[in-house]
């Protein structure tokens, strides 16, 4: 099945807005645009997202904790998760794919080629 559904959460309001035109209107995802981790946790389960983009540096919630809240819903379980973040290094990365993600991309990312690669990762996922 492929990727249709994919809900972003985003601190920085520059980036929900370059990755929406990426995602929604390049790539043609629906696209359910979250502003922290608690808007994302208030509206994951009604929107069933296909696959989450996630930043790590977020206030209130961080990325990680983000995803363990998540996790913790009904039908959040097995939802492919991919970090986004500006910092990274090999361990930061390791311990993203630790916590659950199945790919860390790095900030900043090309918004013509980021619904390709999403679309990529959730299918290498959906195969493993």
């Amino acid at each position: 099945m492929a990727l249709q559904r994919v809900m972003h959460v985003e601190d920085d309001e520059s980036i929900r807005a370059v990755a929406e035109i990426a995602l929604a209107d390049v790539a043609g995802f629906e696209l359910l645009s979250c502003d922290s981790g608690p808007s994302a946790l208030a509206q994951a389960e009604a929107f069933a997202p296909q696959l989450i983009l996630l930043d790590v540096m977020m206030p209130q919630m961080d990325g990680l904790q983000t995803l363990a809240a998540l996790r913790q819903l009904p039908g959040m379980a097995q939802v492919p998760v991919v970090f986004m973040t500006a910092k990274i290094q090999q361990g930061e990365k390791q311990q993203y794919i630790n916590a659950g993600a199945i790919a860390v991309i790095d900030k900043p990312f090309e918004p013509m080629k980021l619904g390709g690669t999403l679309s990529r990762l959730y299918q290498q996922n959906q195969t493993r």
